[in-house]
């Protein structure tokens, strides 16, 4: 069966390391996307750029932690049952119009991770079978990836998750001190 997910940012950790509090979530099917993982991580897509837009210098939660909940994704500390995708509810959330003014000022390049000092280039990143470039953010910050179908099962598999909960933003330029992150996820 099939994993679905959601963007979800976080508020910044708090005193308590088991508690987590989410500021807002963005579902892929507000905006014409598939739930699966692999249904809308593609650059240049009106969920990416919404969820682009978010953390962007601009955005209401420029530099902010950021996860991609799956519904297969392990419990959350101390919640019987309940990982970060079920403890969201189920409505929409976002304000479209609000977001897609917002992209429309700048193209950022780069996907920051300030957590770990690292960066990705969107402009490195290859065209799949299909034309498209897969967009390295859903996948870095992923949670539950591999355990349903639609989930990334391709190069640099690894990655997954490596990125989930850290504080991350769009950027056109990039810091002296972070190190660049060449994650090339194709599909096979």
């Amino acid at each position: 069966m099939g994993q679905y997910y959601i963007a979800i940012i976080l508020a910044d950790k708090g005193t308590d390391p088991r508690k987590e509090y989410i500021r807002t979530y963005v579902s892929p099917r507000s905006y014409g996307g598939g739930s699966k993982l692999m249904e809308h991580s593609y650059i240049d897509t009106t969920f990416m750029n919404v969820i682009e837009s978010l953390i962007c210098p601009l955005g209401m939660f420029y530099k902010s932690r950021l996860v991609w909940a799956g519904d297969y994704a392990k419990e959350e500390a101390g919640c019987d049952s309940s990982n970060l995708y079920s403890l969201s509810d189920s409505s929409e959330n976002y304000n479209k119009e609000y977001t897609s003014k917002l992209y429309e000022l700048t193209y950022y390049r780069y996907i920051l991770n300030h957590t770990q000092k690292l960066y990705v280039d969107k402009d490195k990143c290859i065209v799949n079978h299909r034309g498209y470039n897969i967009h390295p953010l859903p996948l870095l910050t992923s949670e539950g990836n591999s355990k349903g179908g639609g989930d990334y099962s391709g190069k640099n598999v690894h990655l997954c998750g490596s990125w989930a909960r850290d504080t991350v933003s769009m950027e056109t330029s990039i810091p002296d001190s972070y190190n660049e992150l060449v994650c090339d996820f194709s599909e096979y």
